[in-house]
């Protein structure tokens, strides 16, 4: 199950991936936004919380730029959320990262490319081997932070 997200500036390409999930046999659940002006750390918090909480797989997230998405998504334990905008960053993202949150920039995608990489990141398995060890070592660095505060 993959859960899926956008603020206001998301929404075209947010159908566009969703149209794209469905005739490729992916589960999703639509977490918005369908147009309404949001806040797009609301949007991140609802994603990621399914992500975390093992209901969801992956996340996507879109706003304008993915950066504002990015940033609220890596506040959230356990997330690992990558912006994306080419195939190599898309793919690699998950080879390397196992990143578990893709966002997307609406104002800087066009919806045929941000398809080609959600299909990319969501088809795309974690090597793990030495990638492990960085992976462990974010974690720590998370857990490390969360003790401090």
């Amino acid at each position: 199950m993959i859960a899926i997200g956008c603020d206001h500036a998301g929404v075209e390409i947010k159908k566009a991936i969703i149209e794209t999930l469905s005739v490729n046999g992916y589960e999703f659940k639509d977490l918005g936004t369908d147009g309404e002006p949001c806040d797009y750390p609301v949007i991140a918090e609802a994603v990621c919380g399914l992500v975390t909480s093992g209901e969801c797989e992956k996340g996507i997230l879109i706003c304008g730029t993915g950066i504002g998405m990015s940033m609220a998504a890596n506040k959230i334990n356990g997330i690992r959320a990558a912006l994306c905008s080419d195939s190599f960053s898309a793919r690699y993202t998950r080879l390397h990262n196992d990143a578990n949150v893709m966002c997307l920039g609406a104002r800087v995608l066009g919806s045929g490319l941000a398809c080609e990489l959600a299909e990319i990141f969501l088809s795309t398995g974690f090597e793990g081997g030495r990638h492990q060890r960085r992976i462990d070592l974010v974690t720590a660095l998370e857990e490390k932070n969360r003790k401090l505060k």
